[in-house]
């Protein structure tokens, strides 16, 4: 038996990739639903992203809150909120996460942590403050380490004011906070080397007196293995950290966006080269840690969920008039 150089156990291997499989299909099936017209309102797509997201998520548990992007399926799904609930909701369905009232960039599951999807750039940082400011007087009330709290963003809107005052807060209240900056490459459809002044967002970090680490977002063991320091860092009392994710997405900022901004050949192959799940298969297959054609049986069991998941959602019925009154105020 080949020894393990991972820091995770086979099993835990093959559960990672499943989740970043499912993340990968539940995406390219939006993108062939979407093309249709099966689904109403918008979509911005995670695929290429998935080892970041799954990554990350692999140290968190239930009482751990992030605060996600509009390109949020891939946080959703990391965290563990129902594949189901999610297409209905963003197929706009009762059933759905929020019951098919919020779709695709509104989707939450406050039992899992997720606090939302957020179509305001920048948004989900302040909410993350709160939630680290929450857990750290549960801390103190309870004793033991700290929930925290993860704030993810992109390069864009890593630009935001607000986004750059909660680097500031987190650091004077010293909250377990960590900010994620899921670095793509583009704010929309301008490149990160025309609109930021920094090399790295950790130089954004230093300024505000927090330490940041920046790790390539396509490989999932580079991810794990330093989200796991700077998570363990905020459940210890020593205070937020900034993680840059250097990635690539496969699709545009918006089903629809037609790339021109894109070099010639640059999508073809960011998928050839920079595909996080070939990268991770090609490592636990080459290390015979995990065989082949076990990861084959995890694509075709993810298939058949995603199938199952449309089938379910195409069939629900849509709200009524009667919901549109609900869920609006909080109820004690």
């Amino acid at each position: 038996m080949p020894t393990n150089p991972f820091p995770l156990s086979p099993s835990e291997l093959l559960d990672k990739y499943r989740q970043m499989r499912t993340i990968r299909e539940f995406e390219e099936r939006l993108h062939v639903d979407f093309s249709r017209g099966d689904i109403p309102g918008f979509v911005h797509l995670y695929a290429g992203e998935e080892a970041a997201g799954v990554g990350i998520m692999s140290h968190l548990h239930d009482g751990d809150r992030i605060a996600s992007t509009h390109r949020g399926h891939g946080h959703c799904i990391a965290k563990g909120v129902d594949v189901f609930a999610m297409m209905k909701e963003i197929y706009g369905r009762k059933g759905g996460a929020c019951e098919g009232k919020g779709g695709s960039m509104h989707i939450a599951d406050l039992t899992k942590g997720m606090m939302g999807a957020n179509g305001i750039l920048g948004a989900g940082a302040p909410l993350a403050c709160g939630a680290g400011l929450a857990a750290k007087y549960r801390q103190k009330a309870r004793g033991g380490p700290s929930d925290v709290a993860i704030s993810f963003v992109g390069d864009g809107a890593s630009n935001q004011g607000m986004f750059l005052e909660s680097l500031n807060l987190a650091a004077v209240w010293n909250l377990p906070v960590v900010f994620v900056v899921e670095n793509n490459g583009y704010a929309e459809s301008t490149s990160r080397e025309y609109g930021v002044a920094v090399d790295s967002y950790v130089d954004r970090a230093a300024g505000f007196g927090l330490p940041g680490v920046t790790v390539d977002g396509t490989d999932f063991f580079a991810v794990h293995e330093a989200a796991g320091e700077v998570i363990a860092r905020a459940r210890d009392g020593a205070g937020p950290s900034l993680l840059e994710c250097k990635m690539v997405r496969f699709f545009g900022h918006f089903e629809g966006d037609a790339q021109t901004y894109r070099a010639k050949g640059e999508l073809s192959d960011i998928r050839a080269n920079q595909d996080c799940l070939k990268k991770f298969a090609d490592a636990v297959t080459s290390a015979g840690v995990l065989a082949d054609k076990q990861l084959r049986a995890v694509d075709a069991e993810v298939l058949a969920l995603i199938d199952q998941a449309v089938e379910q959602a195409k069939l629900a019925p849509e709200p009524g008039a009667a919901d549109l009154t609900t869920d609006v105020y909080v109820q004690y």
